[in-house]
């Protein structure tokens, strides 16, 4: 009976050890509510997962990873997961409301659902275009106040180890520094270019067939947006750029988009501007900087405005969602 009772227990002891085994793998399952792909993609520098999407949006699979943060891509969409093994995470989401509507559950939730509410927070706070046209004192006050909310957040998120609670203060420190350079380099450069003639840009492929040159455009007004698909500022303003494109169809004035995304996204563009039915002149820059870069971009969008001669209007030219945009129009008499 002795023995008996013995194996028993080192049976159940078997059997509680490596039921309390950590998996040496992450678990993704989920379901997309109006799924516009067939695979997720999961990246660090490079694709390292593809996860097949069925016809009903569910989805399951695993993978080994170190920890740290990933990308999940759905098509153009995307959404950073921090992942490590041992995570059992289900991924729920609409593609018609991506980053407004993805949510996370299981093991490793706390660490995702709080990267998901950060990027909305961080673009209610800092993705604006009044954040850039603020003098010193009143951008400084800005982004002190928006770091210590997002310091806040973090705060108050449970379940998360040292390690990813330091590198996402790191983040925040070097997000205030970016944004301080960006807005050093917008407002040391504010209007070097007004009244100059524009740097180029020499056949970039246009959408609607062919190439297309800042030359071919002489004679009315051009208003230039600087974008990338990737770039969730950028994507927000199309709604209101379709908008005075419309309005101003028959003005003298040409609305031009260029796209600043990589050869490898050239596809992706070409489908968002199918996708969205982008209005104007769509231009794919084909990896070509040095438009951007004569004109000192360090973020996106940027617009810009040049007149019929070729010269410079503005070169940080309000946004399409900025009521003096139109302002300007009218001042100009377009």
């Amino acid at each position: 009976m002795k023995r008996l009772i013995c194996i028993l227990t080192l049976a159940i002891v078997f059997v509680s050890c490596k039921k309390d085994e950590a998996k040496d793998y992450v678990t993704l399952s989920g379901k997309i509510e109006n799924p516009s792909s067939e695979a997720l993609v999961i990246s660090q520098n490079n694709i390292i997962k593809e996860m097949k999407v069925n016809t009903d949006g569910t989805f399951s699979d695993t993978l080994k990873v170190t920890p740290g943060k990933y990308i999940l891509f759905d098509g153009t969409e995307q959404a950073y997961l921090y992942l490590k093994n041992g995570f059992d995470l289900k991924i729920t989401l609409d593609t018609k409301a991506f980053d407004e509507s993805i949510s996370y559950s299981g093991i490793g939730e706390d660490a995702n659902n709080y990267l998901a509410e950060k990027v909305l927070l961080r673009e209610l706070l800092l993705d604006n275009h009044e954040l850039m046209d603020a003098n010193k004192v009143d951008f400084d006050k800005k982004v002190s106040s928006s770091i210590k909310e997002l310091q806040d957040l973090l705060n108050n998120v449970p379940n998360l180890d040292a390690t990813f609670i330091a590198n996402e203060e790191k983040s925040f420190k070097a997000m205030a520094e970016r944004l301080a350079v960006a807005f050093n380099k917008k407002n040391k450069a504010a209007g070097i270019f007004k009244g100059k003639a524009s740097p180029k840009f020499n056949n970039y492929e246009n959408y609607a067939g062919g190439s297309t040159s800042l030359d071919d455009l002489k004679g009315k007004y051009v208003y230039i947006d600087l974008w990338a698909t990737w770039c969730g500022p950028c994507k927000a303003e199309i709604p209101s750029l379709k908008r005075i494109e419309k309005a101003y169809h028959d003005k003298n004035i040409v609305f031009v988009s260029i796209s600043l995304d990589r050869a490898n996204a050239y596809q992706t563009w070409r489908d968002m501007v199918d996708d969205k039915k982008m209005s104007g002149i769509q231009l794919y820059a084909k990896g070509d900087e040095k438009f951007a870069r004569d004109y000192n971009v360090s973020a996106i969008p940027r617009f810009i405005l040049i007149d019929p001669k070729g010269n410079v209007v503005d070169e940080n030219a309000p946004r399409p969602s900025n009521k003096k945009l139109i302002e300007l129009f009218e001042e100009l008499n377009i």
